[in-house]
């Protein structure tokens, strides 16, 4: 039986707090359980925001809490080709559709079917559906911008993966060894982007790529992704690739009853470090020695 395999994969578009101190920590600490290792994979496909202070941020941040990684370090921003050749995979086997959609476009279609009285639906984190404007359109206009080197997003065609894929689950395991299967509802996302105008990749398709890639076998991350775990076993499964297990934590809350967030400019682990806070309180304070 292979070592047992975890991650901590921050988004480095920003510096750290405690909620992500948590994940870190636990994974440190579920590793060890398992007799096994977690690795740091930085997710800095975002050209604009994953800079490189906010990459050493990252780093400083977590070797202030007493955490220790094998090197090297995978940068996703490293291996766009990689998930390029997973995108061709797909589109290959005719699971994706080129969208020329701005996020306007999208909600200006939606927002017109909803003045009628049509209730739309929405993903797991409450964005509207894609209405499929592009997919429903002749292939011509969209195959035009494309031949004239402009860029567009690739999505999922939901509905054809699924009747591929068939029935699909995931195996959820307890911090007390324990594990049962749950049954994936990815067609809840509708045809999400997985290549984005910007970068040849998308946060679905290059952590379901590199989770296979690293040989990750259990993933621990926050109740925020857990709804997006069954889009990532459809992707596993479209792609051919062995999943890992999953448990989802519970997420840190601020005095508002709302999820820490670098978004909401949530406090972050230096600002607590500049305040005179030790690594040693942090950890406790989260429940860590």
């Amino acid at each position: 039986m292979s070592e047992p395999l975890l991650r901590f994969a921050p988004s480095p578009n920003g510096r750290l707090h405690l909620g992500h101190a948590y994940s870190a920590l636990l994974n440190d600490r579920v590793a060890r359980d398992l007799g096994g290792r977690w690795l740091l994979r930085m997710e800095d496909i975002d050209p604009v925001r994953a800079t490189a202070a906010n990459i050493r941020g990252v780093l400083d941040d977590l070797d202030w809490l007493g955490l220790r990684w094998p090197e090297p370090v995978r940068f996703q921003s490293e291996h766009m080709e990689e998930y390029g050749a997973a995108a061709d995979r797909l589109r290959g086997a005719a699971r994706l559709h080129p969208c020329s959609c701005s996020r306007g476009d999208g909600a200006g279609a939606v927002a017109a079917r909803e003045a009628t009285g049509e209730v739309w639906p929405r993903d797991p984190d409450g964005s509207p559906l894609y209405p499929g404007t592009c997919r429903a359109a002749p292939a011509g206009p969209v195959s035009g911008l494309i031949a004239a080197g402009e860029r567009c997003q690739w999505r999922l065609d939901m509905d054809a993966a699924s009747r591929v894929a068939g029935p699909l689950g995931w195996t959820r395991f307890g911090l007390d060894g324990r594990e049962e299967a749950v049954a994936a509802r990815p067609e809840r996302w509708g045809d999400a982007v997985l290549v984005r105008k910007d970068v040849p990749t998308s946060y679905h398709l290059s952590v379901v790529a590199d989770d296979a890639r690293q040989g990750i076998s259990h993933v621990v991350r926050g109740r925020d992704l857990e709804a997006a775990t069954d889009l990532h076993a459809l992707l596993a499964a479209l792609l051919g690739l062995a999943p890992p297990r999953y448990h989802h934590h519970a997420l840190l809350l601020d005095a508002d009853g709302l999820k820490l967030a670098k978004s909401r400019d949530s406090r972050s682990l230096r600002a607590m470090r500049d305040a005179g806070e030790t690594a040693g309180a942090i950890r406790l304070r989260l429940g860590f020695t």
